[in-house]
């Protein structure tokens, strides 16, 4: 039976292939807070903000590749059972030939349903509007997990860590609960490889190993090393 990495990857990733990361210029986009497009207050105030704020992201993702980061931790799959778990909403690992993504704040290139969460909908274009609408008649909105919303693949996540060989933690500040909680539920024998220039402090446990290396010179030294072993 094939040994289980899981991995769990934040914004650094995508940053390197061009995406701009939420929380850049002091978490502001054009000038607008982020709990005013993302957030369920932000849509309900101002709906056409938040659908022009996702279209533009979409347009963005549209225009960049997967870089070596995403590509090396599909070629893990040789080897291992891997299991990705994404803060990001984009759809790089998928573009990079990755086959378990478990995406825990939504999907940048899906719509759902204002009236029934259940009825998800993938996307064609980059834009969604006001006056698209689900089955049942109701406003859609972008597929994505907003501050203040539950995180519904949050105990999916859990048992998946739960049954790790390896923990990989690539690009992610570690502030962003309760994805950040995730480390506390790896097995205390299992291995951790932090991947980031700049690495949050973690203490509490054995078998951690810090790589103070961006994503695309640190996660396919690590799988190059991974697969020979």
């Amino acid at each position: 039976m094939k040994q289980k990495i899981v991995v769990l990857t934040g914004a650094g990733i995508s940053a390197e292939s061009g995406l701009a990361t939420f929380r850049d210029a002091n978490g502001l986009w054009e000038g607008h807070d982020v709990m005013e497009v993302a957030s369920p207050q932000g849509w309900r105030k101002n709906p056409e903000l938040v659908l022009e704020f996702y279209n533009q992201r979409r347009k963005s993702a549209l225009g960049v590749e997967p870089n070596a980061a995403h590509k090396a931790l599909a070629d893990l799959e040789q080897k291992f059972d891997v299991r990705i778990i994404t803060q990001n909403v984009d759809n790089l690992h998928e573009r990079a030939g990755s086959s378990n993504i478990l995406h825990l704040h939504g999907k940048l290139f899906e719509s759902r349903s204002t009236k029934d969460e259940n009825l998800i909908y993938p996307m064609q274009s980059w834009e969604l509007k006001l006056g698209d609408v689900c089955d049942k008649g109701s406003q859609l909105r972008p597929n994505i997990v907003w501050f203040g919303e539950p995180v519904p693949l949050f105990d999916k996540a859990v048992d998946e860590t739960m049954a790790a060989d390896y923990l990989l933690v690539i690009g992610t500040s570690l502030q962003v609960y309760p994805a950040a909680g995730l480390l506390s539920y790896a097995p205390h024998d299992t291995p951790i490889y932090l991947i980031d220039p700049n690495a949050p402090a973690v203490s509490h446990r054995r078998n951690l190993t810090i790589i103070q290396e961006k994503a695309t010179v640190g996660v396919p030294a690590l799988v190059q090393q991974l697969l020979e072993q």
